[in-house]
């Protein structure tokens, strides 16, 4: 039990040998424990990702909705000398801790509207996975494909081009899989919708993912069938929409509800 700062408690020392309670008793001070202070603390990251993603619109809300999502993380010194991923060519997957590096804030938002919700509804941050978090650190499980001394080929990511990496841990299945788990926000990943082309937008995409040698066709259908527009928007067949991947701008519409078309994938426009 807990006395205020500055009471006293008496009791019992057991050595004076009386009968008398009250010079039986020795009188002690219980000084409340000063509630601990605010701490700050810095970090540094360990390398940053070169993403096929450019820029955050149509970026997968979670991790491994498009496993054609590649990017390359670049470790930085002294993690770049070969030591520090020595081992990881035994390990199919990995977490990412990050920077959420474009959505740093000074004030922490308590709630926030995540777009699963459609934007409209707020919730407390902890119950969501937000860019918008108290420290700005989020995680990722990513496939890793490739371990060389100062990089790791990684795919399955939703990470921007640039992020930070803060610090890399191996994925353990026995470990990070629990069979029991559930959460009923988010109990099933979103539903796809269909993605059509227009003939000379597979036709562009055709040729730029051979120039790339990525699977730029697939990264567009995974990331597209998810239908990364705000979910209280209600588009017409007239209104465009585009984002950039890799170093292409690529175009789309909704000729119909439910459903995307690719309209065309160019290069990026340069100013």
């Amino acid at each position: 039990m807990h006395s205020p700062a500055g009471a006293w408690l008496a009791r019992d020392d057991g050595l004076t040998g009386t009968t008398d309670p009250v010079a039986a008793r020795v009188i002690m001070p219980v000084l409340t424990p000063p509630r601990p202070q605010t701490m700050t603390y810095s970090v540094s990251p360990i390398g940053f990702v070169r993403s096929c993603f450019k820029e955050k619109f149509a970026i997968p809300r979670q991790p491994q909705l498009a496993p054609a999502a590649r990017g390359v993380l670049e470790l930085v010194a002294p993690f770049d000398q070969g030591d520090a991923v020595q081992g990881l060519e035994q390990v199919s997957h990995v977490w990412l801790l990050f920077l959420f590096h474009q959505a740093l804030e000074e004030k922490p938002r308590l709630k926030v509207r995540p777009p699963r919700l459609g934007g409209n509804k707020s919730m407390g941050v902890f119950a969501t996975r937000a860019t918008h978090r108290p420290n700005g650190i989020g995680q990722s499980v990513v496939k890793l494909d490739k371990v060389e001394t100062n990089r790791l080929w990684i795919s399955g990511i939703d990470l921007l081009d640039g992020t930070p990496i803060l610090d890399i841990k191996p994925y353990v299945p026995y470990a990070d899989i629990i069979d029991s788990a559930y959460n009923s926000i988010a109990s099933a990943a979103p539903q796809l919708i269909p993605v059509q082309w227009t003939d000379v937008a597979l036709q562009q995409a055709h040729g730029h993912a051979q120039r790339l040698e990525e699977p730029l066709v697939a990264l567009i259908e995974q990331c597209l069938a998810q239908d990364p527009r705000p979910a209280y928007q209600i588009p017409t067949p007239e209104r465009e929409y585009g984002a950039q991947f890799w170093d292409l701008d690529v175009r789309w519409h909704y000729p119909e509800a439910g459903v995307i078309r690719v309209l065309e994938v160019i290069p990026v426009s340069t100013p």
